[in-house]
């Protein structure tokens, strides 16, 4: 059982089936694929993944053991660990890509289990299901292996596909069912402190020139590294009106809350001020035979747009950003994602 957080099984695989071994809806199509992954804890390892664009299905489940039809009480007992299998479209989202995800949630050295979480039934593994998988796989695991973020070995197995058993229905999504107990169990299990602590470094890294250019649409690129300005109405964020926060898609930085949002008719997402004034730099622009106010963010010094004195009280400024330069965390999940400290800003916040 678990105790706290053992990082769930995941199971990304190229088919989805029931628990009693049926294949899942979205096999019959041909464009769509399958990757298993084991990591700990199945309510963990569901969301990473759902939020990718081009994943279709996330299903928690049972795999790797070798009694028939398991289910939560005795899969342990039959040699099964926790899994997801992931639906996915290759054209959208390689599976490079779901296998750079998976290793961000691990601990890929830990034999016994994932964090709080003890036993087989809580270890690691990549179930592949083609040569090309394996092949992936085992790139990136000797690419995890020969870098410096761990100390110790990698013990992840990389084995064939094993028949999965889909786990009781209320384990599906357990984070957005039961967002208390979720979050409760998540931060006191010691895997966000754990992968913060050994991706900081990474994540350092990952504002370099090369790197930004792999990670980025290209419009964000153009947005954030050459001061390029999206097409007003056509842009992601310029109508939303959900509570939560935006932070810089190339850093993370928090910038501009839901609250201070506004309809400024002009098209792009506008705020009447930063959440928080430190992330943002201010810089005279006159470019195109304009003087204007350039909005930087400070960490990653990202364009974000300007800053205009057209805007409602309480401040009476207008700072027009680009949506390609904003990630937007929604309300619900902000103390999952680390932003837990801006929470006190919006009412009814507790009864998420």
């Amino acid at each position: 059982m678990k105790t706290i957080v053992l990082f769930s099984v995941f199971v990304l695989s190229a088919s989805i089936f029931f628990a009693d071994g049926r294949s899942g809806a979205m096999t019959d199509n041909p464009a769509l694929e399958k990757a298993t992954f084991a990591g700990g804890c199945f309510w963990c390892m569901e969301k990473p993944f759902e939020k990718l664009d081009g994943v279709s299905a996330v299903v928690s489940g049972y795999a790797g053991g070798t009694t028939e039809n398991p289910n939560y009480d005795n899969y342990a007992s039959g040699g099964h660990i926790e899994v997801v299998e992931i639906v996915y479209n290759p054209e959208k989202v390689s599976y490079e890509e779901l296998l750079d995800v998976y290793w961000r949630q691990v601990d890929p050295t830990d034999p016994g289990g994932q964090f709080v979480d003890r036993g087989h039934a809580y270890s690691t593994a990549i179930f592949f299901h083609s040569d090309e998988q394996r092949r992936l796989a085992m790139t990136s695991k000797e690419s995890v292996s020969g870098s410096t973020l761990f100390d110790k070995p990698i013990v992840t197995p990389i084995l064939p596909a094993a028949k999965f058993y889909r786990a009781e229905e209320y384990h599906q999504d357990y984070y957005k069912k039961n967002p208390i107990r979720y979050k409760y169990y998540r931060s006191r299990s010691g895997r966000d402190t754990f992968l913060n602590t050994v991706w900081k470094e990474e994540k350092e890294k990952t504002m370099s020139g090369n790197d930004l250019k792999k990670r980025l649409t290209s419009l964000q690129y153009k947005v954030t590294q050459e001061d390029a300005t999206e097409p007003a109405f056509h842009n992601e964020y310029w109508d939303n009106k959900r509570p939560g926060i935006y932070v810089d898609v190339v850093s993370g930085e928090p910038l501009f809350s839901s609250t201070d949002k506004f309809d400024s008719k002009t098209g792009w997402p506008s705020f009447t001020q930063p959440l928080t004034s430190a992330n943002i730099t201010e810089i005279e622009d006159n470019s195109f035979f304009m003087k204007r106010v350039e909005v930087r963010s400070s960490e990653a010094d990202s364009h974000l747009g300007h800053v205009f004195d057209d805007g409602p009280q309480p401040t009476g400024l207008r700072y027009c950003i680009n949506s390609a330069a904003l990630r937007f965390i929604p309300l619900q999940d902000m103390e999952e994602e680390g932003y837990g400290q801006f929470l006190d800003m919006f009412p009814n916040s507790v009864d998420m």
